[in-house]
């Protein structure tokens, strides 16, 4: 069992930037991929990032490259998604997952533990 938990998001405005993280206890994560998701009120979750935990090898949704930033922090076990020139559209419940890393890195269903989400809110 892996236990996941964010921290980080609030609002800010368009052009500004915030840093979510996300802590990962219960088990070795070695063999799990890391990924951010977001979902909009009445929309499907969305993938945004996701890293592997093994290797550092990073993926990006085509809209946030650029600005985004994946990381992890193995001493404190932690992902962290740093988000710069934030838009309007980036506004989300943010959650973050861990999988197994021979899934696919966008698909939510790859995933097999969440995080209770945390909300950013970019104001235009």
């Amino acid at each position: 069992q892996v236990q996941l938990v964010e921290s980080g998001g609030g609002l800010v405005q368009a052009g500004g930037s915030l840093s979510v993280s996300c802590a990962a206890s219960g088990r070795t994560l070695d063999a799990y991929r890391m990924g951010w998701f977001r979902q909009a009120p009445g929309e499907e979750r969305e993938f945004v990032a996701a890293i592997n935990w093994s290797d550092g090898f990073t993926y990006y949704l085509d809209s946030v490259k650029g600005r985004f930033t994946i990381s992890t922090d193995n001493a404190k076990n932690t992902v962290n998604l740093q988000m710069n020139s934030l838009k309007p559209a980036d506004t989300a419940v943010y959650y973050c997952g861990a999988g197994p890393s021979r899934g696919n890195f966008f698909d939510k269903d790859a995933y097999v533990f969440w995080g209770q989400g945390t909300q950013v809110t970019v104001s235009s």
